[in-house]
């Protein structure tokens, strides 16, 4: 297309953005909303298949209700000279490709927080049941500012519906990020993206894709049934820590991975938030004279430290204290039977009948010496 061609008498082409066995991404003017754009118009082989024409637009549907900031928007898709094309929001920068083609590995920090950004917005599409089924670096566009937006969602879904004859050359898009299950052929899921995103960040911070091969078929192979070398091997200073999750994600069993690219986002982000530091800079010796303390900082008279008490004997006794107890426990001891007596003389115990008759007859009865004989006058 030139850059006089209107798409959909509404978008005027500026300039050709990237190219793919797929499509042609280009930049134009929304002359209708007067803003940028990007657009996707698919080739024409792809774009003519009624199959791929029906869920192209449902994915493209689907993929317009997807309203986050690390997700590229949907504003518009449609049919114009026998092609499909999609509108996006249109992202200055460049993607991660092109970023690790011109400062090779990426700083742990940078890589990490773009990543983190990467599991929000997949994370986002998770939860809403959608799978991108083929997350790459180029799919991953950073901002001059370095914001992280993907781009391309339900577009590999689509592809899946075309006829077997060129579902294999589409399966084979972007085999060094695909998933184990992907490369046997079997239904993505949130987990395959999960493994994607991992295959990004160990090339981010190795330098290196985890598998390489000289062929499609080897490489699935590899996918499905070879481990991957250990990151740290490639690179040293790689924590152990992240080394642990990058081994997680690129695990062949869908169940051992974390289950979504959200779960996988907040590891990294409990990594950096706990992390004191993570690149710990180069230590700096300053060297500090007497004579530059003295001209900083005031004198002052030494001051003798205050002088410790020795520790007490456990075994030492306080007599005076023990005397003092006893005493205590003495008056105590010569008050209960004052209250006992006091008690018993306000309150005499009751007695039976038979002791009251007894305590009578003993009041009434003469005493030793007594003559019934005698009279008393």
């Amino acid at each position: 297309m030139s850059d006089t061609t209107l798409i959909n008498n509404r978008y005027q082409i500026e300039d050709t953005l990237g190219k793919g066995g797929m499509a042609v991404v280009y930049k134009a003017r929304d002359l209708t909303l007067d803003r940028n754009v990007a657009i996707k118009v698919l080739r024409q082989k792809y774009s003519i298949d009624p199959a791929f024409k029906e869920h192209f637009q449902q994915e493209a549907k689907a993929a317009a209700n997807l309203s986050h900031p690390n997700i590229v928007t949907v504003h518009d898709f449609g049919f114009d000279s026998e092609q499909l094309f999609i509108i996006m929001e249109y992202v200055p920068g460049s993607d991660i490709k092109q970023l690790k083609a011109k400062q090779g590995r990426f700083d742990l920090k940078e890589a990490l927080m773009l990543m983190e950004q990467a599991c929000a917005g997949v994370g986002y599409a998770h939860r809403a049941g959608l799978v991108h089924c083929d997350i790459k670096p180029q799919n991953l566009l950073v901002t001059p500012e370095r914001k992280l937006k993907i781009v391309d969602f339900g577009i590999a879904r689509a592809l899946a519906t075309i006829n077997p004859g060129e579902k294999a050359d589409i399966v084979w898009g972007s085999p060094s990020y695909f998933s184990p299950e992907q490369a046997a052929g079997l239904a993505p899921s949130p987990a395959s993206d999960v493994y994607s995103l991992g295959v990004i960040l160990y090339e981010m911070l190795t330098g290196e894709l985890p598998f390489r091969a000289p062929t499609p078929a080897e490489l699935a192979r590899k996918h499905r049934q070879d481990l991957p070398p250990s990151p740290r091997e490639l690179n040293p200073n790689i924590p152990p820590e992240i080394e642990q999750i990058l081994l997680k994600t690129l695990d062949k069993e869908p169940a051992a991975r974390y289950r979504t690219a959200n779960q996988l986002g907040r590891v990294l982000t409990a990594y950096l938030q706990n992390s004191l530091v993570i690149e710990p800079p180069q230590s700096q010796v300053v060297v500090i004279t007497t004579e530059e303390i003295a001209e900083t900082q005031p004198y002052e008279t030494p001051v003798a430290p205050a002088a410790i008490p020795p520790r007490a004997n456990p075994l030492d006794m306080d007599w005076i204290t023990i005397g003092l107890a006893l005493l205590a426990v003495i008056a105590a001891g010569g008050l209960i039977p004052f209250f006992l007596w006091v008690y018993f003389v306000y309150n005499p115990p009751i007695r039976s009948f038979d002791q009251e008759m007894f305590s009578l007859s003993l009041a009434i009865s003469p005493g030793p010496g007594y003559d019934s004989n005698t009279v008393w006058r």
